[in-house]
């Protein structure tokens, strides 16, 4: 059986019990989404359940928001709570994520909110869109490392827009009123550091920020 036929019939089981595909974010809507029906078919990627390249070539975002229709998926308010989540059935015995947004078009991402142990065993997480979030279009980035398998890193991002309390800031100055947030943690993509997970330990971020939960046993 060929791998894209293959990775179609993952998509098509993601939402029986027992699946055997990788997780993949399903709410917002990311780019290439084959699960979001307003996705052209010769867009969709049928294999979005698959980790980043591990050379770290396609970081970030898999290059998606470089040659897609930048549609918003969601809209958030600033200082609001919204809830994402992801669907599949290759959890590898869960593993750490991280919630993330980008105001510059993947070049950093800044994060809202880390799950460390047990991610994504928890199919769905509330997070909380920082107050002085300025209003614009961003990119929301979910990140994993997963606790059994290959060393990987996964990474859905989805565009969404922002409301605000500035209106029209430019992009520096987006990116500069979170910058008090940690970046996003990378590991396991060659080209962009050394840093490598350890199988069998969720990863602990060395700054996860302040909206943090546990899993897995992890506290």
């Amino acid at each position: 059986m060929s791998l894209k036929r293959l990775c179609t019939i993952c998509t098509v089981l993601l939402y029986l019990p027992g699946a055997l595909c990788h997780m993949q974010m399903n709410n917002p809507f990311p780019l290439r989404s084959p699960l979001d029906p307003q996705t052209p078919e010769n867009l969709k990627d049928y294999n979005m359940v698959a980790p980043l390249n591990p050379s770290g070539s396609d970081f970030t975002c898999k290059g998606y928001q470089y040659n897609t229709p930048l549609r918003p998926t969601a809209t958030y308010e600033a200082g609001e709570t919204y809830n994402m989540s992801v669907v599949g059935g290759a959890t590898h015995g869960g593993g750490s994520c991280q919630l993330s947004l980008s105001y510059n078009n993947g070049s950093t991402f800044k994060v809202i909110k880390s799950m460390i142990g047990g991610c994504p065993l928890t199919l769905s997480y509330d997070f909380t869109i920082p107050d002085n979030a300025p209003s614009g279009q961003a990119l929301f980035a979910w990140t994993w490392f997963n606790h059994e398998g290959n060393r990987e890193m996964y990474m859905n991002c989805a565009v969404v827009n922002i409301v605000g309390s500035t209106s029209n800031p430019s992009k520096r100055q987006s990116t500069d009123a979170l910058s008090y947030l940690p970046d996003l943690w990378v590991a396991n993509l060659a080209d962009v550091n050394s840093c490598k997970t350890v199988e069998g330990i969720d990863p602990v971020f060395p700054d996860p920020g302040t909206d943090v939960v546990y899993g897995g046993g992890m506290s």
